[in-house]
């Protein structure tokens, strides 16, 4: 039976590919405000709806509301830049943190009962803590506002459960890559932009990068076809009601060996220039995932299919 779903953020790197999985089988809004996100990414489909507008306006949220009850609700749409939360962390709070509240009262008080409220949070929250591999039990100490403000949403989001029975899940994302990810973004992570580099080249040439840092900082890339699986998984098992879930691999990997994986694909080189470490950065990150791999989460891209996929989707796109 046809559901009818909400993806705010729909528009973007990761919401996008979200729709597509998601009309396969429901009806979806797209709630986004095109700051980062483009139509392009989006397909031509009668199930689809998309509605501009941005979730820190409480008068666009109460009118979609109006307008329509949703069976699910997947809230992705956010500032994602870290910077852009420093130096404007009052806008940040209201979207962030505001268009959360926004759209937790409006699923709370629609007269059709929510079967998922699924939030977008971040491995961001745990900041600095030096504790390997980040559990969901893992100490926070979020250290910008971008931070702070997925973390407060969090508990808010968990808060609407215990307080009014509202059926939620967190994702907590690590670091997602793959295609329609913007290298010119602000938002961009470290493998659009090397994926970009190596693109730019041609086969003779020795690709140029700059690295932040000794080139030795550890994360756990996850492609974006596997973070789907994950969202699905969140909104759609009982068993994930209302709890916390890392959504990454599992599997560190540090960006030196990145840029090996992709030099052995393509058969190019690197030249690597190395600059400070960025302020704030994060020496080594990555995801127990334990609690997802009990809904029966499986890593189908690991970090060498991946990036194989992602080259060939961007080579596609330049055809």
């Amino acid at each position: 039976m046809k559901k009818n779903i909400l993806v705010t953020g729909g528009a973007g790197f990761i919401g996008s590919h979200l729709v597509s999985a998601l009309l396969k089988e429901h009806r979806v809004v797209v709630l986004d405000n095109f700051s980062t996100g483009r139509r392009s990414n989006l397909p031509e489909n009668s199930q689809l709806t998309v509605v501009e507008g941005d979730v820190s306006d409480l008068c666009v949220i109460s009118q979609l509301f109006a307008d329509q009850e949703f069976d699910y609700i997947f809230h992705l749409a956010a500032i994602a830049s870290v910077m852009e939360s420093v130096e404007q962390p009052l806008v940040t709070h209201q979207t962030n943190m505001d268009g959360t509240i926004y759209l937790l009262n409006a699923a709370r008080t629609q007269n059709k009962p929510i079967q998922r409220f699924v939030f977008a949070s971040s491995a961001a929250v745990y900041g600095a803590e030096p504790t390997l591999p980040k559990t969901e039990n893992s100490p926070i100490q979020p250290l910008t506002p971008y931070a702070i403000d997925k973390f407060g949403s969090e508990r808010y989001v968990t808060s609407y459960s215990q307080l009014f029975q509202l059926p939620v899940a967190v994702a907590r994302f690590f670091n997602v890559y793959g295609p329609r990810q913007n290298p010119d973004s602000p938002y961009s992570g470290v493998l659009s932009l090397l994926v970009d580099a190596f693109k730019k080249g041609n086969q003779a040439d020795r690709v140029e990068f700059t690295v932040y840092g000794d080139g030795q900082q550890v994360r756990d890339f996850i492609y974006v076809a596997d973070v789907i699986q994950g969202l699905r998984l969140l909104a759609f098992s009982e068993e994930a009601r209302d709890g916390t879930f890392n959504l990454g691999t599992g599997r560190p990997i540090s960006l030196h060996e990145v840029i090996l994986v992709l030099e052995i694909l393509t058969k190019k080189q690197v030249n690597i220039s190395y600059k400070a470490a960025r302020e704030g950065d994060i020496p080594k990150s990555y995801a127990a995932i334990t609690k997802l791999e009990q809904l029966g989460f499986q890593v189908n891209m690991p970090i060498e299919k991946g990036l194989q996929a992602y080259l060939e989707a961007e080579l596609c796109a330049t055809v």
